[in-house]
């Protein structure tokens, strides 16, 4: 495994420990030796695990959308830039170049990017690693969303484990690094 995928946003929270945790974020990638994979933003959390990424001495590939490259600060930091036509070419991108995939604090569009990939694991679109980096508990409502889903039988218990939220950098890499794959879903 090499490269990490991370969904994230744009802007920086309300409390600055949502940047700082993304910036060590970032470099306990660059220690660890994983590449970043992320939307290419210069701003928010997108911008501070970049920065921890990329002053530790690590990788960072960011995907844009040449819409939003002209809308939104493109870092002018990255190793690498890839440029593409829509959305859906940057999510496919992202998961064609990702070895594993984070979801970390941000909005809509973080959730909207992280839950394709939870489906397509679903699937068996793929089988790589997913977690979700748990700073300050802003997942813990989405946790319980997907524990009332699964208790409501529209997710599938087995999946409960598919996306652990991580509370730490520490628990984070150790959950990627010990996953295992669910299987595809069942239909009853």
């Amino acid at each position: 495994m090499k490269r990490i995928a991370v969904y994230c946003g744009a802007s920086k929270g309300n409390d600055p420990s949502y940047m700082s945790e993304a910036y060590q974020l970032g470099k306990t990638m660059a220690e660890k030796g994983y590449e970043l994979i992320f939307g290419a933003g210069s701003v928010g959390i997108m911008g501070a695990i970049q920065d921890g990424v990329l002053d530790h001495g690590g990788s960072a590939i960011g995907v844009m959308p040449n819409m939003l490259n002209e809308k939104e600060i493109t870092s002018e930091k990255l190793t690498e830039l890839i440029l593409v036509d829509s959305m859906h070419e940057r999510k496919n991108k992202m998961a064609e170049l990702a070895d594993a995939f984070v979801m970390a604090p941000g909005g809509a569009g973080s959730l909207e990017e992280f839950f394709e990939m939870y489906s397509w694991s679903q699937i068996g679109i793929h089988q790589k690693p997913i977690a979700v980096f748990n700073i300050n508990g802003f997942f813990d409502p989405l946790q319980s969303l997907l524990s009332h889903m699964i208790e409501e039988g529209f997710i599938d218990a087995k999946y409960d484990t598919l996306a652990p939220l991580c509370d730490t950098t520490e628990a984070l890499f150790e959950t990627i690094k010990h996953y295992k794959p669910l299987g595809v879903r069942t239909y009853d």
